[in-house]
């Protein structure tokens, strides 16, 4: 069994998580460090994936600068997106061609943890054919609790999922959230009907992706992930 390394960023901006995910990506490449798992999150920012359709953005710039949304096109997967507070974002970082090198199969996966996590505050979620994520409810009534967008380089995977738990979701209103129009997104405080941590729903979420993968999960800190990256780039010269 292979191991994997939880570290949870707190708060910080997503231009910022994605230079750290390049970092991480390099270095794990190049076989410096262990597989990881970044969890994090971002203030209000809505991102778009590298084949998504810009006129999924509802609002003007001047409405996003008057909410404090900023906006970035990104490599990922996937069409548009927003993450803001009270929403968990996860970025894995994987050697997948250690583990199995099928790119549907990892987003089924992804998928499947979530599923599980729900399922830990007794919530029944699903997947939907043809579409990407998670979701409650039956049919076209049916609410999406969380978003996937992956990217993959040499089978070394980067972006990944997220989680809503005590999400604002009037901000999806700004977007076609994934280019679904007739849908809405959801959250566990919303399905709950009472307050829910952060805390609380990522411990699920590192339990079962670690069963989900087969990966021994661990914890560090944010400090020990930074000077791990330091050694690594010495060691190999893996540009940051």
């Amino acid at each position: 069994m292979g191991s994997c390394t939880v570290i949870d960023l707190g708060l910080i901006g997503y231009a910022q998580a994605w230079e750290l995910q390049k970092r991480v990506v390099a270095a794990r490449k190049a076989g410096a460090i262990e597989d990881m798992l970044l969890l994090c999150e971002h203030p209000h920012v809505i991102t778009l994936g590298r084949n998504g359709k810009r006129t999924n953005l509802l609002a003007t710039e001047s409405v996003l600068r008057q909410k404090g949304v900023e906006y970035f096109e990104t490599s990922r997967g996937g069409d548009i997106t927003y993450h803001g507070p009270g929403q968990i974002v996860g970025y894995p970082i994987l050697n997948l061609g250690a583990i199995k090198r099928d790119v549907v199969w990892y987003v089924r996966q992804l998928e499947e943890v979530m599923i599980h996590a729900a399922a830990d505050f007794g919530i029944t979620a699903q997947r939907e054919a043809g579409k990407t994520g998670i979701w409650v409810g039956e049919g076209a009534a049916a609410e999406k609790l969380a978003a996937i967008g992956v990217h993959i380089s040499r089978w070394v995977t980067s972006h990944g999922f997220a989680y809503n738990v005590a999400t604002d979701l009037r901000y999806f209103d700004l977007i076609v959230p994934c280019g679904i129009a007739e849908r809405r997104a959801t959250s566990l405080e919303k399905l709950l009907e009472r307050q829910v941590r952060l805390e609380d729903a990522k411990q699920p979420l590192a339990k079962h992706f670690g069963e989900v993968f087969g990966l021994e999960m661990k914890t560090a800190g944010a400090q020990q992930l930074f000077e791990q990256l330091e050694e690594a780039e010495r060691a190999v010269a893996v540009p940051a």
